[in-house]
């Protein structure tokens, strides 16, 4: 993705930062478990950790956690939410903490904004040594048929890569770890992907509002976006799965973690 681009849609979250905490997923719990497996301490850094999904399931498992943000409007959503966290101002590229003080960095559906080229070097300087460094991704479930007919209808800027279990390995087998040209690629061992069951409890309204949050539907302008929802909301209305009440939102969790050497 060109860097104007990352930027535009990076940025796009805060003008629906208290949406975005409202309907955004939290994350499998054996996920976040699986995450931190070979983590040597407790101490976590929640890098881009938006509204607080992941901060608050790194919290609910035990961890000790710093969390980072660099949206204010996201920031001040997560500091209403969970007071209780240091949650600092900063992004990938310029960490606010010192060098080998977290025993891991999370990112949650996060990590694929970061430039690695000067992520990279920064996450390798807060890691102790062993420590983990994990990206983690909310997939909805397209091997279930009335989702995959959601895919296809919201379109690549609502459900794109990434988005589901096949796109987001293949997106993700390489992607985004530190690359050797950031000078830290040897200070990580190889990559290892998994994925772990997960679901969220849903109305066609509030997966409709969820599907509003993505940066893809943030960025476009009103008449597209408004088209794009009400044909999401259309399709909705007319599966028998989805168009009364509540259901289950098939989803995965994806995890692809590194180890610092």
């Amino acid at each position: 993705m060109a860097h104007d681009d990352r930027l535009l849609l990076s940025s796009s979250f805060g003008a629906a930062a208290g949406a975005y905490g409202e309907h955004r997923p939290d994350y499998a719990h054996a996920a976040v478990r699986w995450a931190l497996e070979p983590a040597p301490g407790p101490r976590v850094l929640d890098l881009g950790a938006g509204t607080g999904k992941l901060t608050a399931t790194l919290l609910a498992l035990g961890a000790e956690v710093i969390a980072v943000e660099p949206d204010p409007a996201m920031l001040t959503e997560l500091r209403r939410s969970l007071s209780a966290v240091r949650a600092l101002p900063g992004t990938a590229e310029a960490i606010p903490l010192p060098d080998a003080s977290v025993d891991a960095v999370l990112a949650g559906n996060a990590m694929h904004w970061f430039d690695m080229a000067l992520a990279g070097p920064e996450i390798s300087r807060v890691l102790a040594p062993g420590g983990v460094l994990a990206g983690l991704w909310n997939l909805v479930d397209d091997r279930v048929e009335w989702v995959a007919g959601l895919a296809r209808v919201s379109g690549s800027a609502a459900i794109g890569p990434r988005d589901t279990p096949s796109a987001w390995r293949a997106e993700t087998a390489d992607t985004h770890l530190p690359k050797a040209a950031s000078g830290v690629a040897a200070r990580f061992g190889s990559p290892e992907q998994a994925e772990f069951p997960h679901g969220q409890r849903r109305t066609a309204d509030s997966l409709v509002a969820t599907i509003a949050t993505r940066a893809g539907v943030l960025v476009m302008r009103a008449p597209e976006q408004q088209a794009t929802l009400g044909r999401i909301r259309a399709f909705l209305a007319g599966r028998p799965e989805t168009a009364h009440g509540e259901f289950t939102l098939p989803m995965q969790t994806g995890v692809l973690r590194v180890r610092r050497l």
